[in-house]
């Protein structure tokens, strides 16, 4: 067999493992899209409510037992208000496995629950790079621009959200306190 045979077939099975990985990634960008347009069309809070937990079932699908577990580890220290141990865990996550927005905006959580604002907005920025659709994300940018004394912009980031999951129950709660801060609703 010719060098160049060897390298034609060597070339053809690393295109044919690519595009054999890449296919469940595909297939859960498609079940994604389908939800978000499925939540868009919600006609009603109910809908809407069974719909996003769908699209945050696929957000906790890291592809990575190991993700999964300290994402699950970063979670329950948090309920458990043990924020220190909550960051390591979110922290060894997010350096195993740096594309997968959900860790980000997890640990993002856990600092703003430590008031570590700055680094908190720099993993709301990370998930959102890696999943702009991320309303959670936007609902804590919010949140933390809410607190931060500077309702117009924490305004803007509800707003965003919730053009993504208009029946968003804590978004909508938080832009009615921002409006009565701002001083009325736009009309």
């Amino acid at each position: 067999m010719s060098v160049q045979t060897r390298l034609l077939k060597s070339i053809v099975a690393a295109l044919f493992a690519t595009v054999m990985f890449s296919l469940p990634s595909a297939a859960e960008e498609s079940r994604l899209e389908r939800f978000f347009a499925e939540l868009a069309a919600a006609e009603d809070a109910k809908e809407a409510r069974r719909i996003a937990k769908e699209i945050e079932l696929e957000w906790t699908r890291s592809g990575s037992a190991s993700a999964d577990l300290l994402l699950k580890r970063g979670r329950d220290a948090l309920e458990a208000g043990d924020v220190a141990a909550a960051i390591g865990h979110l922290t060894a996550l997010t350096d195993h496995a740096p594309e997968f927005a959900e860790g980000w905006h997890t640990r993002a959580m856990a600092f703003a629950d430590a008031e570590l604002y700055g680094p908190a907005l720099a993993d709301i920025e990370r998930t959102l790079a890696l999943e702009p659709r991320h309303y959670n994300a936007m609902a804590s940018l919010g949140g933390i621009l809410a607190q931060s004394a500077r309702p117009k912009m924490a305004k803007e980031a509800f707003e965003h959200a919730l053009a993504l999951h208009p029946f968003h129950e804590d978004v909508l709660q938080a832009m009615e306190h921002v409006n009565r801060e701002i001083g009325g609703r736009d009309l």
